[in-house]
């Protein structure tokens, strides 16, 4: 079989398709380069791995610039890691291939194939996520869950820690630094708490008896059709904020949701997690994470 040929081909065809049909490009060229890349990992069990620099050289003198050592390697990682069980991501181009390719555990690269078809992330933006350590910050039932496809629960979603990024610099961290922090950057914190959350209000103020309480931020999540109460902490998380959360839940339940909402969610974005106290709490719907400020 004349591999260089059959590589040679590919390419070619793949560059007249981009000139043509630029709406398919991305498909095209994931197509394209894992063919390549499966004919490059047969080249070299035939004929060593001298054999990509001399393809290399061929390659850029037949068809031009693009085809260097370092870019035919990557083609063959591409189908190897689809080989050993990446999904096939058809939707993606070949620069987050590139940000996916360092990663060695393809149940990682999965996840984030995933979220990046999910919320249409750009490369930078995938690559911004992966930085951040996303999948490693995610529960290991979570984990063991994506691995196994089964339903995941609001829970599961909740990164730990969040990730909060400050766009100046503050004396001390005290909690309205903090709800400043979150408000500045409200979407990279709905983001990380899961899908389906959207904002109704801070410093959310509901009456108990003769007195006013504030709920630090009251979101709905429309996956769940649930309100979510998030009370801030800059300490550990102490029995009491179980308690007043709990209130705050029951609250929410008896005096704004209505009949077809399942009952409020309470989620506790605390500086140190406790989780004897969260293991002794009866009440389920009352989760805790910790922040980091970075």
């Amino acid at each position: 079989m004349n591999y260089y040929e059959e590589i040679k081909n590919e390419l070619i065809k793949n560059e007249v398709s981009k000139k043509v049909r630029e709406y398919v490009t991305n498909k095209n060229d994931l197509t394209t380069y894992y063919e390549v890349g499966r004919l490059l990992s047969m080249a070299g069990k035939h004929y060593g791995e001298g054999i990509i620099k001399e393809y290399s050289i061929r390659l850029t003198n037949d068809i031009g610039l693009g085809y260097g050592v370092s870019n035919l390697k990557r083609m063959r990682q591409f189908y190897n890691i689809v080989e050993k069980g990446a999904a096939m991501p058809h939707h993606l181009s070949w620069s987050h291939i590139l940000v996916l390719l360092p990663i060695k555990d393809i149940n990682i690269i999965n996840y984030y194939i995933c979220i990046s078809e999910k919320d249409h992330l750009s490369y930078r933006e995938l690559n911004k996520r992966i930085k951040s350590n996303e999948y490693q910050r995610l529960p290991d039932e979570t984990k063991q869950k994506l691995i196994n496809d089964e339903k995941l629960e609001i829970s599961d979603s909740i990164k730990e820690p969040i990730i909060l990024y400050k766009n100046k610099d503050y004396d001390r961290i005290n909690e309205f630094a903090l709800k400043e922090i979150i408000m500045n950057d409200l979407d990279n914190f709905l983001k990380q708490l899961g899908d389906g959350f959207t904002y109704v209000g801070n410093e959310y103020k509901i009456k108990i008896g003769n007195s006013y309480n504030y709920i630090d931020l009251l979101l709905f999540n429309y996956l769940y059709n649930a309100f979510v109460v998030i009370e801030l902490k800059i300490s550990e998380v102490k029995k009491q904020d179980i308690g007043q959360i709990m209130i705050y839940k029951n609250y929410i339940d008896e005096h704004i949701k209505s009949i077809n909402m399942e009952s409020t969610i309470g989620i506790i974005v605390a500086r140190e997690n406790n989780k004897y106290i969260i293991k002794y709490s009866t009440d389920k719907r009352i989760m805790v994470t910790t922040y980091k400020i970075v």
